[in-house]
């Protein structure tokens, strides 16, 4: 509580006032003092368990990714060509095929015949339509009297192309560019209306073919006469493996062998990941709970305070749980086995190099051990940081209940403190208003006893 800074201090006692009333204050305060440090270190128990939760949160990421069988289903893809690229999602298979790129997608880009106005290209009708296999776009050129306002209107509508305006000897062309590549893509350009062109009376315009709209075209198995074409309206397939997105950027006509393994980085990345976050949770615990020592500078005595969560049952609980999750075999095998094993000092090491081994001779072993230790561990963080359900969760929600409580009480103790000095600055004021009021009735007594020894001296004179 603030307090005050007006000065009563006594003019007719010469006390100094302020202080007492400050000093009675800071002894009435007392109680609030107490509830505002239990304020501060519930909020700082909190923090820590806030601190905790959200490693344990993280924790429980790594151990459900290790823990989930897809996870384990990831693939690489390495390619003979440097041309040729891939991606595998979980869904691929482990395979090897070779295929040749035979073609790559290409987008139509075509010249119009050289023209002098808008007037004489788009005709009396003042329409033009651009027909592809998608359907015909009818733009409306009326009103428009520039060449490069004619190429907007173009570009700007439905249909699917790009026109630039170019000035040439005699008149202007028009460099038609479809926006995408792909046969399906290619397109047709006619003076007249969608209508017209149904009718066959709509006049065709002259264009001069710069590129040719085709598909990207591989085939697998060449050579072979189980030869298979496969086309996409872009350089990338998604229809030739299950679950692979191949990729090219050049023709080859020599066969590219494309080969999907089982991606070993990835799978490293379960088990070194899954035991970097268990040690950050183990490390928090252990900085958390330990205690500090300190000699008592008035005794010399030792004195050990725990740390902040030293005396939570509930975190000691949590590192024995996640401790007895990652260290107890599973089916029998020990974690050890494929390179993950704990330390005299509570937390575990990843070894990659016996991890790589097991991985290399029994990868199904390797999958069945570390999903299974992740399983155990995922349920322990599930149960401890679950946002509804868990117990650190209902723990850092109780604990905040605490806090807002002691703030009720702490206002609730600045009304009454400051009744209380209002109070005593009352009772100081009215006191130097009644010890003056003594000091002018002593100075009238005085007075008045000084004008009768006067009076008495001069009658017997």
């Amino acid at each position: 509580m603030a307090t005050s800074s007006m000065g009563i201090d006594g003019l007719v006692s010469g006390l100094n006032t302020t202080d007492l009333i400050n000093q009675l204050m800071s002894v009435e305060s007392g109680p609030q003092t107490l509830l505002k440090t239990k304020q501060s270190d519930t909020q700082t128990f909190i923090a820590a368990l806030q601190s905790l939760n959200t490693k344990v949160a993280s924790l429980g990421t790594a151990a459900t990714a290790a823990s989930t069988a897809t996870s384990w289903a990831a693939l690489t893809a390495t390619s003979s060509a440097t041309s040729v690229t891939a991606t595998a999602s979980n869904s691929a298979s482990p395979t090897q095929v070779s295929f040749t790129v035979d073609k790559l997608a290409q987008r139509q880009v075509s010249l119009t015949d050289v023209f002098t106005d808008v007037a004489s290209f788009t005709g009396s009708g003042n329409s033009l339509t651009l027909t592809s296999a998608a359907g015909s776009t009818q733009i409306d050129t009326t009103g428009i009297t520039s060449v490069t306002g004619l190429a907007s209107a173009i570009t700007n509508s439905n249909a699917g192309v790009s026109a630039v305006a170019v000035q040439v000897t005699g008149g202007y062309r028009l460099q038609l560019s479809a926006k995408q590549t792909g046969a399906a893509n290619a397109f047709q350009l006619y003076q007249g209306t969608p209508a017209d062109v149904t009718a066959g009376t709509a006049t065709s315009k002259s264009l001069t073919s710069l590129t040719t709209a085709q598909d990207a075209q591989l085939t697998l198995w060449p050579g072979t006469s189980a030869a298979q074409t496969f086309t996409s309206t872009t350089n990338t397939f998604s229809n030739v493996l299950t679950g692979v997105s191949i990729t090219t950027s050049a023709v080859e006509t020599n066969p590219v062998t494309l080969t999907l393994g089982r991606d070993t980085a990835a799978l490293s990345t379960l088990g070194s990941n899954l035991v970097s976050q268990l040690n950050l949770v183990l490390g928090e615990i252990s900085s958390r709970t330990s205690s500090t020592t300190t000699t008592d500078p008035t005794t010399g005595g030792t004195v050990v305070t725990p740390g902040v969560l030293g005396m939570d049952s509930s975190v000691s609980t949590l590192q024995q749980q996640l401790t007895a999750a990652a260290s107890y075999p599973v089916n029998g095998v020990s974690p050890s086995t494929v390179g993950i094993s704990i330390q005299r000092d509570g937390t575990f090491a990843f070894d990659q190099a016996a991890y790589s081994a097991a991985l290399a001779a029994d990868p199904q072993k390797v999958q069945d051990v570390v999903s299974g230790l992740a399983a155990r561990v995922a349920a322990v963080t599930t149960s401890t940081s679950d946002p509804t359900s868990g117990s650190l969760t209902a723990e850092i929600t109780a604990q905040q209940g605490v806090v807002k409580d002691l703030g009720d009480q702490i206002s609730q103790w600045d009304v009454t403190l400051q009744l209380r000095r209002e109070s005593l600055q009352t009772t100081y004021s009215n006191l130097e208003v009644t010890l003056s009021n003594l000091k002018s009735q002593s100075s009238w007594l005085a007075s008045q006893l000084g004008s009768l020894s006067g009076s008495s001296s001069s009658s017997s004179n």
